[in-house]
């Protein structure tokens, strides 16, 4: 594998600045899909050029076969829809119907591709002149001449998500997830082999990171296969996209539909289900799903799908299977609408296996306080819950928004780290507790506490280190510094009622 990335070469934040200067009037939302739809078009064409290539020097005549090409999963570009075709007419008042008539050739050779790819690049509103530009950073910015190639757009489409979820703010929950978070539930989880869902899937994000672990620690993609279901067409469409430029194959339904009222999975039993489904939901279709299979723990309240989401996916296991997901702290202690009981009936089952709970500010969407729920069909300790405390965790890098550290550095591990390594040093039974951070409890002690599950219930308060001074001293010190600071208080008080006396004002 070569030393480049896009951090080194740029080519994210080149792309990214076009793709502000050609927004002009449009919302982040419809431009999303403009430079997304480009990034995706620039891989499959590369794709093909690079095996069309390999065919001419073969000498056989099958360049414009596409058998050779699905054979090897490849999308099939025809003849005035490859990217050289683009590129000639970038600087022509032309290109956006060139490119939208290319994102029609590719869908009518391609089924899979059918009705997924952005078709709306001649509208007027789009500044072709920009537009060309944009084509031309992608001309000669990226070649598909290595394995690199792939990581590069790949990461570049992860890299416009995120930026794209921040613009968007809160309305940016339904397609993306933090990459660090997302990485913190693959970490613990460590997807190596299975049936891999997730029944509210966005973009995608947990199926990349699935991808990427498994790359990392040398196993095949081909070992896990990807079910999930989307039901905002948009990002569905974005979700397919997104997993073709990885290679990922997934089975993401025939269309974009609501995973409670139209399961596209019905039967599908997971070995792992990672999700990060909407905070609190309501108007799920409560009413028509009164006797639904899924409620094995109780019927959730028709004003919060946070335990439909929960128990869903429970239904959705298989004998050995683990759900990691995101959910909101209420989940954690709320008895509202029944969700104490069906948390009491899910915690007497022993699915749960751990809590964490996160720092804020870790998402663009929302500053509600969230939580990280891992289930397990087949607990190794059972009986037994660990709880961590992660919320001191994380680094501020912007002013709004927060991310777990990752590094893989043993002697200086990230947050992502060693919230994976706690959680392997419970399973295996060599975890030490610390107080303030975490704690493994048993299901007799969280009867106790009335089955709420908020961490910081049960690991304590962080032991202060004793830094030798005697109480008594430390007492007067105290003390003598707080008088200090009365004083320079009272001397404040006066002299602002002199100044306001000068000007009149009395109080």
């Amino acid at each position: 594998m070569s030393n480049m990335n896009t951090a080194d070469i740029g080519f994210e934040k080149e792309l990214w600045g076009a793709a502000c200067v050609l927004r002009g009037n449009m919302d982040a939302s419809e431009y999303k899909n403009v430079i997304l739809g480009l990034i995706f078009l620039k891989y499959i064409s590369d794709s093909f050029e690079k095996k069309y290539k390999a065919l001419v020097e073969e000498g056989e005549g099958f360049e414009e076969d596409r058998d050779e090409y699905e054979a090897e999963n490849i999308f099939y570009v025809p003849k005035g829809a490859r990217w050289e075709d683009i590129s000639n007419a970038a600087h022509t008042p032309q290109i956006g119907k060139v490119i939208d008539d290319a994102m029609v050739a590719i869908e009518k050779e391609n089924k899979s591709l059918k009705g997924i790819l952005p078709k709306n690049f001649a509208r007027p509103e789009l500044d072709k002149r920009r537009l060309g530009e944009v084509v031309d950073i992608f001309t000669n910015k990226v070649k598909m001449d290595d394995a690199d190639e792939k990581d590069v757009l790949g990461r570049t489409y992860e890299y416009c998500l995120r930026n794209f979820a921040e613009q968007e703010g809160k309305n940016a929950g339904q397609f993306y997830t933090p990459s660090c978070v997302v990485r913190t539930i693959v970490e613990i989880l460590q997807p190596y082999k299975g049936r891999v869902y997730d029944p509210c899937c966005g973009a995608g994000g947990m199926f990349v990171q699935s991808a990427k672990f498994i790359e990392a620690h040398q196993g095949k993609i081909n070992d896990i296969s990807v079910f999930g279901q989307e039901s905002n067409p948009t990002t569905w469409k974005m979700a397919k996209m997104n997993l073709a430029i990885r290679g990922i194959d997934a089975n993401l339904g025939n269309i974009p539909e609501d995973t409670f009222l139209s399961d596209q999975h019905p039967t599908m039993k997971a070995d792992f289900i990672m999700a990060n489904p909407p905070f609190n939901l309501s108007q799920w279709g409560a009413d028509k799903l009164k006797e639904d299979q899924r409620w094995m723990y109780g019927m959730p309240p028709a004003g919060n799908a946070n335990f439909a989401w929960m128990e869903h996916m429970i239904w959705h296991l298989a004998p050995e299977g683990k759900i990691g997901m995101v959910l909101a702290n209420g989940s954690l202690s709320s008895n509202t609408g029944g969700e104490g009981d069906i948390r009491k009936n899910i915690i007497n089952a022993d699915l749960v296996e751990c809590i964490v709970a996160m720092p804020s500010q870790l998402f663009y969407t929302t500053q509600i306080p969230v939580c990280l729920w891992f289930l397990n069909k087949n607990k190794k300790r059972r009986g037994e819950t660990l709880f961590v405390d992660a919320r001191k965790m994380g680094a501020m890098v912007s002013r709004t928004l927060r991310e777990l550290t990752d590094s893989d550095d043993p002697k200086n591990p990230g947050d992502i780290q060693k919230l994976a390594h706690t959680y392997k040093a419970f399973v295996d039974g060599s975890l030490e507790p610390v107080k303030g951070y975490c704690a493994v409890i048993s299901t007799e002690d969280i009867s106790k506490q009335d089955y709420i599950l908020t961490p910081g219930r049960y690991v304590g308060i962080e032991e202060q280190e004793d830094d030798g001074e005697p109480f008594d001293d430390k007492m007067k010190r105290l003390t003598s510094e707080l008088s200090e600071m009365f004083k320079k208080s009272h001397e404040l008080e006066d002299e602002i009622k002199k100044k306001l006396g000068a000007i009149g004002y009395e109080i």
